[in-house]
């Protein structure tokens, strides 16, 4: 059997860094292949130079047994390659029909555009792939799970027989991801082949044929997905034993730490962006708040912890009103937090590593004595923490921006935990972390819990979610929409929430269904 693509000897470096060292990756027709690795393993790398946006310093590329040269993504698209990005290519303002034919419009006579068959092919191509989407719907009014339709659309409207992937599933429900392994699985029947990239084991488990794993930019091996597990594809990825489900006894809550009562959020845009929220945080608990992004996660972390004002409702700490002070009051008054972006909030990435980790308290005892900073002391605090929590690094006084993104959220979370706060806000925690970064992350947020921390938790990532919280809320445009102890929680339910549907729309779903 011809295979689709041939990826033989591919070596690409950049300054200092072999990204590809000598990869070999076989995919065969009609498949879908899985691509799986640490952050930094070197798999977008490879994807991206199958795509022309990087040209290798070596190696040979064949597809469907032809050796090609690909200087560019066009030739890739000649060549029936398309890629949809983790962060969609769209004009928010254009419609879907606009989006899809950018740069290929269809002309009357060679000069005026041709909406109608445009729209007509759009439609055409949308009904013989089962990718159902209204043609002239603007895209900044479409859901997340049908604009990544769109992306898919669009490469299959430039007659990509071969679909690569890059974390597709990164910003969906559950049903959604359904909705799109349903779409693949089609898409491989009328004789597609699809390169998946991801991070989450469980989906290479469900929907690939084969999976390779890459490290530290070679290829570790390649294996049929029915003879593997998560296990030995965690171990192959990290070169060791990885816990993948984070183990924790349970929790022993005690009294209220953060009331949040019917708290009104504008956005940046003036916008109501959180609408009556209320929420109890206990010390000792960790309380997920699970969601789509962009439903009001940010502006309610936010305005926790000082960082975006409150128009309406209390925060209260302690029973202390913290409605209108300002962060550092907010600091000193117990709560920490791990923002959601670490390079824009967590950190001064031009910083020493030192300097970020005592940036919260250098102004007082222990760091200072007076107006005269101790330097042993801050030098002993950041080799303890530095140590502790494992950052990779040749030494405390390195610029932050040296490290990698794992090794940069663990200087966050030794600067946030060693605060011992009474209030841990821990937004997006492991957003762009390898899995055993993820791993420490989790168990650190843990032993935080059982010290008698009271800890929100806001990510995307719905395992997670569902792995560390003790009671699960789910945010969806700007309310609570549902609630329910973690052990209790299942993802079809926490879908259902995420994506608007509450329990009493399902029924009367079903009662008009039964009519």
């Amino acid at each position: 059997m011809t295979a689709a693509v041939e990826m033989l000897d591919i070596r690409k470096e950049f300054p200092g860094v072999v990204a590809n060292d000598n990869v070999n990756l076989t995919v065969q027709e009609g498949e879908i292949h899985a691509l799986v690795g640490e952050n930094g393993a070197g798999k977008s790398t490879l994807m991206n130079v199958l795509y022309g946006l990087y040209h290798p310093e070596g190696g040979t590329i064949k597809i469907r047994g032809k050796t090609v040269r690909i200087r560019k993504n066009s030739d890739a698209i000649d060549l029936g390659i398309g890629m949809v990005h983790q962060s969609f290519k769209l004009v928010p303002s254009f419609t879907v029909t606009e989006n899809i034919t950018l740069g290929t419009e269809p002309r009357k006579n060679g000069i005026f555009l041709d909406q109608d068959t445009a729209r007509e092919s759009v439609a055409e191509i949308s009904k013989r792939f089962g990718l159902k989407v209204d043609a002239d719907s603007r895209i900044q009014d479409l859901p997340v799970g049908v604009q990544q339709r769109v992306e898919i659309l669009k490469a299959l409207y430039r007659n990509a027989d071969i679909l690569i992937l890059d974390e597709p599933t990164a910003v969906l429900t559950p049903q959604e991801t359904d909705d799109l392994f349903a779409v693949i699985r089609s898409l491989v029947a009328k004789g597609k082949t699809v390169i998946f990239i991801t991070h989450k084991l469980r989906e290479v488990l469900e929907i690939s044929d084969r999976v390779t794993v890459m490290r530290d930019g070679k290829v570790i091996g390649t294996k049929d997905t029915q003879d593997t597990n998560s296990k030995e594809l965690a171990r192959m990825m990290v070169g060791r034993d990885v816990l993948l489900r984070v183990e924790k006894a349970p929790a022993h809550p005690t009294d209220p730490v953060l009331r949040a009562e019917k708290i009104t959020v504008l956005d940046d845009r003036s916008l109501r962006a959180v609408r009556g929220v209320s929420l109890e945080v206990r010390a000792g608990e960790i309380l997920g708040i699970a969601g789509v992004q962009g439903n009001g996660q940010r502006e309610l972390v936010e305005a926790i912890i000082g960082l975006r004002p409150v128009l309406e409702g209390k925060v209260l700490l302690k029973g202390q009103d913290m409605t209108k002070e300002n962060v550092r009051n907010r600091r000193e008054n117990g709560i920490s937090c791990v923002p959601e972006d670490r390079y824009v909030r967590g950190l001064a990435l031009s910083a020493s590593l030192e300097d970020n980790l005592i940036v919260a308290n250098y102004f007082k005892a222990p760091m200072s004595k007076g107006v005269i900073l101790d330097l042993k002391t801050i030098a002993e605090f950041a080799d303890e923490m530095i140590t502790t929590f494992d950052v990779r690094t040749i030494g405390r006084q390195v610029p932050a921006f040296t490290l990698s993104g794992g090794n940069l959220q663990k200087i966050v979370l030794a600067r946030e935990i060693s605060a011992r706060p009474d209030l841990l806000v821990v937004a997006q925690p492991t957003r762009g972390l390898d899995i055993g970064s993820i791993e420490f992350v989790h168990r650190r947020i843990v032993e935080t819990r059982d010290a008698g921390t009271a800890i929100l938790l806001v990510s995307a990532e719905l395992d997670e979610v569902m792995s560390l919280s003790d009671r699960i809320a789910v945010l969806y445009e700007g309310k609570i929409v549902g609630e329910i102890a973690g052990d209790q929680a299942t993802e079809e339910r926490l879908g259902l929430w995420m994506a608007g549907i509450t329990e009493e729309d399902a029924l009367h779903k079903e009662e008009v269904g039964g009519v």
